[in-house]
This record gives C-alpha cells, structure tokens and sequence, in this order.
C-alpha cells in the first residue's frame, strides 16, 4: 500500500500557479481525511465521491490510506482536474478515480463525499442539492475548508438540502462540516436565468460561475468600449469567460465575427452555452474549457476580451492575469487587440506592454481601468 505521507509530500500545482506562498495540500485536506477517516475505512469501492478537490490531496490520500478504487471525482476549475491527473500518475494510482460532470453519475448511491466548500453560496447551493438529489440516504458529506472563508451562512445553505448540519473542531484555522439526513428534493433550481433589459440580453447561470446571473461592474464598464474594439475583427476570445456576457454581448453587435469563448471552469463553459443559445447566437458564439486560451493556434486571433482575476484560490495572487497575458500575447495576430478591465489598484500595464504591446488606458472609473494592447507595437519600434 501507498503511505498516504509520501503521497501527500509529492503533490504539485503544475500545469496551475506555481509560488512560494501558493501550496498543493493544506491544513483542510488532511483534517477533511481524518475526519471521514471511519467512514472511507467502512464506504468500500465505487461509494466515494470527491468534489472540488484543488490538487489531489483528498482523491490521492483516500486512495493510498484505504487502497479504494472507483472514486468519482468532479472539479469546476480544469487546472486543478490537471493536477490531480499529473500527481495521480507521478505517485501511481492514476488507475483509481474517474473525472465526472456535476449530476447523478458522479453522486448515484455515494455513501461518502469530500467536498472542499466554494466561496460562492450559490456554488455551494447547486452542489448541495446535487449531492441530496443523487447520493445514498446514508450519505455522509465531509465539506471543509479554511476557517477565514468559512461563513455562517455556508451552514444555513446546507441546511436547505441536509436535515442535520454541524460543525468539527477546528485544527490548524480549518474546519469541516458534516452533512448528513439528505431532504427531499423539488425541481432544480440551476441554472439561473436573469433577463439585463438595459443590455437586452438574457444571462443562464450555474451556481458556481463568477458572479452568477448578474452584470459585475469590471465587465459593465469594458461592454461600453464593444464599439471601439478592433473593427476588421474576423475572430475574437472572451478569455475567462464567466457566464459568456462578453462574448455573446460582442456576437450580437458584430455578426461578422466569430467569437471563442473559454474559461477553465466546468460551469462557465455550460453557463455560456447556455447564455449563446438564450439570445440565439450559439453558431457564432464557440465555447472551450480550456486553460487561459492554452489550446488555441499561434498568431489565430484578431481580438481579446479580458476581465482577468486576481484571486488564485484563497490567495491573493497576479500569476493567473500574467498567464493570460502571456497567452493573449501568443495567440493575437501582429496588431491584434486585447482589451482588459481591472482593478486599478493591480496596475497591470507595465505587464501588458511587455507581454502584448504597447498599451494605454482607454477608460478609468473609481475601481476599474479599461486598457488595449496592440500586438507587436512597442514604443520606438
């Protein structure tokens, strides 16, 4: 058998960020396995699902310490469905899990989940009432994470779908809450649909895209440049791109271009589809899960539209905007434009004149800067 330690000591990152501040295992996945620790020993193979797991620290050490075979593993964010795949081959049990959707295959007659909680209620929302809607009666979910990002209202949402929903001891400024009692379940209630009547546009939701149904003020503010954007544009990229506002918002006003929409989220990229065909533009609007645009041609597009992050996980952390930077910089034609909204306070200017072109501010509001690179133009040159 695998030690679960050497299992744990050897996990990376890669292909995500990679930092000195930034870790592939914490205080939440080793508390999250010794509390579920009975219940793994007893749940058997092919009854075990892990949802969210960052790097593989949950789907790994469960495999190693209790030899189970037949996990089921869902993970929104593609960089993270990448690592758990490399660390699973570097320490030989790529052989133990399989990756699944967020629905019944990944949850039918699941006695035990481990569940690294999402930041965002709604995320958390639709996943609980999956897990009700699908996993044994007996289920038992082991939902941990950091304390500093863990809410009282995070236990009230269980509760919608768990009669009974309590608290662990913390160790080491983590926690976990156990969930158990799954409640009858009505009609789903993701994706969420939000009509925008001032941008005539109808936006569908699941529960953890980005700022979910609504219009976040960063992409407000870029949606008033769509008219400025590179004209001649034949193939345009919403990079990250959430719910797909941009892209359908830029495939509505332009009917000539083609426009790629991609982010490495499982539920942006159904989020998306289903916001291109709710305003009937989904045979011009494509859609990739994909890792900041890493699958696209050199030198393949006209037009980048970007709101980058600036949270890595729980960290605060630029390497995930300079990734995209890099990438627009690849995959733009020689004049070329990539057009971003930011936080002003991130300054990220200076990184777009040396990753793209040259660049300059179109627009500043109290929080937000709107930018546009131009490939390959540099001052003096």
């Amino acid at each position: 058998m695998v030690e679960v330690e050497d299992v744990l000591s050897r996990l990376r990152r890669y292909p995500d960020v990679e930092a000195v501040n930034l870790y592939a295992v914490d205080a939440a996945d080793r508390l999250m396995l010794d509390e579920a620790a009975a219940a793994l020993a007893e749940a058997g193979d092919n009854r075990v699902a892990v949802i969210d797991d960052g790097y593989g620290a949950l789907t790994l050490g469960a495999a190693a310490t209790y030899d189970l075979r037949g996990l089921r593993v869902h993970q929104d964010l593609l960089t993270g469905e990448l690592a758990l795949a490399h660390n699973a081959r570097a320490v030989g049990l790529g052989d133990r899990y399989t990756a699944y959707e967020l629905g019944r295959p990944l949850l039918e007659d699941v006695r035990v989940v481990l569940w690294r909680l999402p930041r965002a209620l709604s995320g958390l929302a639709e996943t609980a009432d999956a897990i009700a809607r699908y996993a044994a009666p007996d289920v038992r979910v082991y939902a941990g994470g950091r304390d500093k990002y863990l809410t009282p209202a995070m236990n009230d949402v269980l509760a919608e779908s768990f009669g009974s929903v309590r608290a662990s001891r913390g160790r080491q400024k983590s926690r976990i809450l156990l969930a158990t009692e799954p409640k009858p379940v009505g009609e789903p209630q993701f994706p969420i649909r939000n009509r925008l009547d001032d941008r005539d546009l109808e936006v569908v939701a699941h529960g953890a895209a980005f700022s979910g149904s609504r219009l976040d003020i960063g992409t407000r503010f870029l949606l008033e440049y769509l008219g400025r954007m590179k004209p001649d544009a034949r193939d345009a990229i919403d990079l990250g791109c959430g719910t797909g506002i941009l892209a359908v918002a830029l495939a509505k006003v332009r009917p000539g271009i083609r426009v790629t929409a991609t982010d490495q989220s499982a539920a942006a990229v159904a989020s998306t589809r289903a916001t291109a065909a709710a305003n009937e533009v989904a045979e011009r609007v494509t859609v990739l899960r994909d890792d900041a645009m890493s699958s696209k041609a050199d030198n393949s597009a006209d037009l980048v539209l970007c709101n980058p992050p600036f949270h890595v996980g729980a960290a605060v952390h630029t390497g995930s905007a300079i990734k995209m930077f890099q990438q627009a910089g690849r995959v733009l034609r020689p004049g070329g434009e990539l057009w971003t909204v930011y936080n002003t306070h991130l300054n990220y200017r200076g990184v777009m004149e040396r990753l793209v072109g040259k660049t300059e501010v179109i627009g500043r509001n109290r929080k937000f800067t709107v930018t546009r690179s131009v490939r390959g133009l540099h001052d003096g040159g």
